[in-house]
């Protein structure tokens, strides 16, 4: 490599302790992508219990009024996994398996609540490009205390997991994005935790529910790429949910106007608990 190339890495706060969770928590359960990522927000700041009960995947689902598919379809899933209802608390049912899951103000209310209103939970709804994903990183990243950022995120815009060492580096030193084809194709909650800066490109690492994709559910993708993951432009849309210490809100809302973000939910196109009933 000729001198004077290098690369930064920068972790968001707290991506230590959610990565840890995150560890101990994989695969999700079947539908819960939503939940698997808000307990990990709630993790990552310290909040491991609610009521003497754990914070763990299956009380976010709860709160947030998750539905799961009646029947299971692994068909969907990435391959090698075979899916997981082992689910420790009693979970709404659906027929229609297009519709279950988590809505974004689901996971927010659920975030907000089951931290007994510590954590602020800012739902952003775009418009997401390299510009906006790298300022709205940038703000996170420059917090003193931890703080998430949740991805509703279309993924057959990504990379698949498995990128090699030389796809890595063509678009860190050049800004390629030619990489693997996506590993799946759905509508998806996943953790951005870290970038990778280079001289001509940057890659994301992203905590993802499913130890299948990428190692052990990290990897790595190109900011466009990631961008375009979540602005989905097709129905249904995607957004960004910051969990953030309430007094550090301000700050996150204030970054967010500038870079002329929308704070606002978005229908991903799952069932809501009133629309269930």
């Amino acid at each position: 490599m000729p001198s004077g190339e290098h690369f930064q890495l920068t972790l968001l706060p707290g991506a230590r302790m959610l990565l840890e969770a995150h560890a101990l928590a994989l695969p999700q359960k079947d539908d819960l992508c939503g939940a698997f990522c808000g307990a990990l927000a709630l993790n990552a700041a310290g909040i491991a219990q609610h009521d003497g009960q754990p914070l763990d995947q299956d009380a976010v689902a709860l709160a947030a009024g998750s539905v799961v598919s009646r029947v299971p379809d692994i068909g969907i899933l990435p391959a090698g996994e075979r899916g997981r209802r082992d689910y420790r608390l009693e979970m709404d049912l659906i027929d229609d398996g297009a519709r279950s899951g988590t809505t974004a103000a689901g996971v927010v209310a659920a975030i907000e609540r089951l931290s007994g209103q510590a954590l602020a939970a800012i739902p952003l709804s775009g418009p997401w490009t390299a510009t906006t994903l790298d300022g709205l990183f940038e703000a996170a990243a420059g917090l003193a205390r931890p703080v998430s950022l949740l991805a509703n995120l279309a993924t057959g815009y990504l990379w698949g997991g498995r990128p090699t060492a030389i796809q890595l580096l063509a678009n860190l030193l050049d800004g390629a994005l030619a990489g693997p084809a996506p590993d799946w194709k759905v509508g998806h909650f996943a953790c951005i935790v870290g970038r990778v800066q280079g001289p001509q490109g940057s890659l994301y690492i992203l905590a993802d529910t499913y130890p299948a994709l990428g190692r052990r559910g990290v990897h790595l993708q190109p900011r466009e790429l990631l961008a375009a993951a979540i602005e989905r432009r097709e129905a249904p849309a995607g957004g960004v949910i910051v969990a953030a210490l309430g007094d550090d809100a301000p700050a996150i809302r204030a970054a967010a106007a500038r870079l002329r973000l929308r704070e606002g939910l978005w229908d991903n196109g799952t069932v809501g608990p009133r629309e269930l009933a």
